[in-house]
């Protein structure tokens, strides 16, 4: 399904059931009735110079999904949700479920990720509160004490690589000034780029009441978030060690490893596929999440998503299957 169509359109705010039919995609058309509750995303609401409201593509060169799409050979009902898309050809190869609403994990961290760097500074300090103590059971973390200090892309680096949760509260805190104004800054920049089947009320992606995205959001957000070269850099480190400093002024040194197992070396990608990095997740909610940035041996880039697999080893057999069908 490859985007050919750059027309815009627009849908009068004041005629809540105007259907109107859209070409998008290719050859698809869409029948779209005013609501800015539209299950498929990608569409957002602009105010004109004449005061009125109007609903465009928030891009054309992505393209608009607006059912499966299948391999006969690929299984992928171990998972609730799952998508491959090609950046260089701006087409969905393959499409499970992409606008089913589901909790993100620690996904939700690119969004953080990408919210801190729009509206922060890398070389920036921030100073953890004592909300950077994490009390629920199995959440990932590095340690860090109130009144610690590091910059912004230190933490960074602990929240991407390790999917430090205490880092993520950090960064919100640092760059938003609160847990609430931050993922208001989250969800704000959701709509901004289209992603408008999403909601965030955490920067960490710890089971919450009303946080959730769909495969098709995770892809917006990765793909604007890889408009940064410091979290395409980030997010292929294996490994990363860090000095900072605690709240007398000494020096703190850690070392973290990725939770990536292609980056690992323990998982392998298909052959001529390698696999650049991405970000996991995994919560009870949740189940096993992996979103991947991928190249195959001509250098062109791809996008995988799987949300909520059962367990690790069916979310990587998975996740490699799905880059099986890049063909080289």
């Amino acid at each position: 399904m490859r985007c050919i169509n750059n027309r815009f359109f627009s849908l009068s705010i004041s005629t809540v059931l105007l259907g109107s039919i859209l070409t998008g995609c290719g050859s698809t058309s869409y029948e779209m009735a005013y609501s800015p509750d539209y299950p498929v995303s990608s569409y957002r609401i602009a105010v004109s110079e004449e005061a009125v409201d109007t609903a465009a593509p928030f891009a054309a060169d992505l393209c608009v999904v607006d059912g499966d799409v299948v391999a006969d050979d690929l299984d992928l009902s171990r998972v609730s949700s799952a998508a491959l898309f090609s950046l260089s050809a701006n087409e969905t190869i393959l499409a499970k479920n992409v606008y089913e609403k589901l909790a993100p994990a620690s996904l939700t961290k690119i969004m953080t990720a990408l919210v801190a760097l729009k509206y922060g500074s890398p070389d920036e300090v921030l100073t953890a509160s004592a909300n950077v103590k994490i009390t629920e059971s199995g959440a990932q973390t590095v340690g860090i004490k109130e009144g610690d200090q590091m910059t912004l892309t230190q933490a960074l680096h602990l929240l991407l690589i390790n999917s430090a949760n205490d880092a993520a509260v950090m960064i919100a805190e640092g760059v938003g000034g609160s847990i609430e104004g931050f993922s208001e800054l989250m969800n704000q920049e959701a709509k901004e780029i289209g992603a408008t089947n999403s909601n965030f009320v955490n920067p960490h992606g710890l089971t919450a009441d009303n946080h959730y995205v769909t495969a098709y959001d995770m892809y917006l957000i990765f793909n604007a978030a890889l408009e940064y070269d410091l979290i395409n850099e980030i997010i292929s480190m294996p490994s990363y060690t860090t000095v900072y400093k605690d709240k007398n002024g000494n020096d703190k040194e850690i070392s973290v490893n990725t939770t990536n197992l292609y980056l690992q070396g323990e998982k392998n990608a298909p052959d001529a596929i390698t696999v650049i990095g991405g970000k996991t997740g995994t919560t009870n909610a949740a189940g096993h999440c992996l979103i991947i940035l991928s190249r195959d041996s001509a250098g062109k880039p791809y996008i995988s998503v799987i949300l909520r697999a059962d367990d690790k080893d069916i979310l990587y057999q998975d996740m490699t299957d799905l880059l099986s069908e890049i063909k080289n």
